[in-house]
């Protein structure tokens, strides 16, 4: 090694695992004929050196003609965790290379050999442009969970070169992730290779490493990053929701309602809710997040996205953010039913709850936004009570006022009828004892 880089290393020797992953794309290789390779797994497993390698190697022995790609959730992440350990280990096995930091681009190999590999970064929604007009002939996706959707969806639809490949590797996040659900899952649909990797598949770590490793962490965080799977985090509020409450196709539906939570600065979020049999069901969404697209919406552009979501379908309600009185004005512009949101958060809670459990609330496959938010939202620790944190929490709201307006008569079993309470004060503006609101 390089006397005093501190990326400094020795190889020893690889595992099974990772030779396959530095073989996969070999004309030898039972996995040639694919189009990808995932690997995902503990921290330290060894698979971002291995995966990093196999890309270098494939560039110069393999790919096609044209351009490369490495990405990272940021240029800096990127560099540090990928391209000089790369940089380092292609120095000790003889591989011509040479990175411009300054124009974030590494040329490996030398002569006719020589390959660019550009690199960027997919921090955020607007990334995606950065990489947006190139064609590669292939890339590699580190931390690719970290990145947003929209950005990895068009760095692979730049690789329209014929026998181009994706690499992508991550570590495991909440089980709801649109990279878990949409290609871990799907490996085989997506003609895909994956290997998931533990410690014990990284021979460079001593007993005594992996030890201290697996004393580090506990819980849901130990499942992630010891044992590499993907868990949802503890002190979830709906621990309950399973796989079992997505569901791929939908039947027909007696009434339909709409739920929203309103925000400028904060996203939007509604669902369109169709009822079957006793079951609600989520059949589509809207989620808006300004913060994202850098873009505010006025409230009649909410309006037309509200339109939209309802298409062709009249809603026997739209339950609305009870604090965004000049958007439900403008929704009742439009002739829309509009009734402000119950906005007890307790009693919401508890009653989509006991809907989970009791199988009457589902959610098509669709409804990405929902479905990340239920893996997320949790308790505040430090809060006194059950209170939730305010994070990762419009569509966990907007589906509140829904409960709260269509499933609260049904919990309370009283046909239509319900009871509140509300606090009350004297003249003097001293609290009263608590009485029943009803309605």
């Amino acid at each position: 090694p390089r006397k005093g880089s501190p990326y400094a290393m020795r190889f020893k020797e690889f595992s099974k695992k990772q030779l396959k992953a530095l073989t996969w794309w070999c004309d030898t290789s039972p996995h040639k004929g694919l189009d990808a390779i995932i690997c995902d797994g503990a921290v330290r497993s060894g698979k971002t050196l291995c995966l990093s390698l196999s890309f270098a190697m494939w560039a110069i022995y393999g790919a096609p003609p044209g351009n490369l790609a490495m990405c990272g959730k940021t240029i800096l992440s990127l560099k540090r965790n990928v391209v000089e350990p790369l940089c380092e280990a292609l120095r000790q096995t003889g591989i011509a290379h040479r990175l411009k930091a300054s124009e974030n681009r590494l040329t490996i190999g030398k002569g006719a050999n020589a390959r660019t590999v550009f690199l960027y970064g997919g921090k955020d929604e607007g990334s995606a442009a950065l990489i947006q007009g190139i064609t590669l002939s292939g890339i590699l996706l580190d931390e690719v969970a970290l990145m947003p959707h929209s950005f990895v969806e068009q760095a692979l639809a730049r690789c329209s070169v014929k026998g181009s490949r994706f690499f992508m590797s991550c570590n495991p996040e909440h089980p709801y992730h649109w990279f878990y659900t949409g290609w871990i899952l799907k490996a085989a649909e997506k003609n895909a290779l994956y290997l998931h990797f533990t410690m014990k598949d990284n021979p460079s770590l001593s007993p005594e490493i992996i030890s201290r490793y697996k004393s580090l962490y506990s819980g849901a965080f130990y499942d992630r990053f010891v044992l590499g799977k993907w868990v949802a985090p503890e002190g979830l509020v709906y621990p309950m929701f399973s796989h079992a409450h997505i569901v791929d196709e939908l039947p027909e539906f007696e009434r339909y309602a709409v739920s929203c939570d309103y925000g400028t600065v904060n996203p939007l979020s509604a669902g369109l809710w169709g009822e079957s049999e006793g079951a609600w069901y989520r059949l589509r969404e809207y989620y808006y997040d300004s913060k994202k697209s850098g873009v505010l919406k006025t409230d009649e552009e909410y309006a037309d996205a509200i339109a939209e979501l309802t298409s062709a379908i009249w809603p026997e309600a739209v339950v609305a953010d009870p604090s965004a009185a000049s958007f439900i004005a403008c929704l009742r512009r439009r002739g829309l039913t509009v009734e402000p949101a119950l906005n007890s958060v307790a009693d919401g809670v508890r009653l989509v709850a006991g809907a989970l459990r009791g199988k009457r609330l589902f959610f098509h496959r669709s409804c990405a936004d929902a479905i990340r938010e239920f893996s997320l939202y949790r308790w505040d620790e430090k809060a006194q009570g059950d209170v939730p944190l305010k994070r990762d929490d419009h569509a966990m709201d907007d589906i509140r006022y829904f409960a709260m307006r269509f499933l609260l008569p049904e919990a309370e079993g009283a046909g239509g009828f319900c009871a509140v309470s509300v606090a009350r004060a004297d003249d003097r503006g001293r609290p009263c004892q608590k009485r029943p609101l009803y309605g």
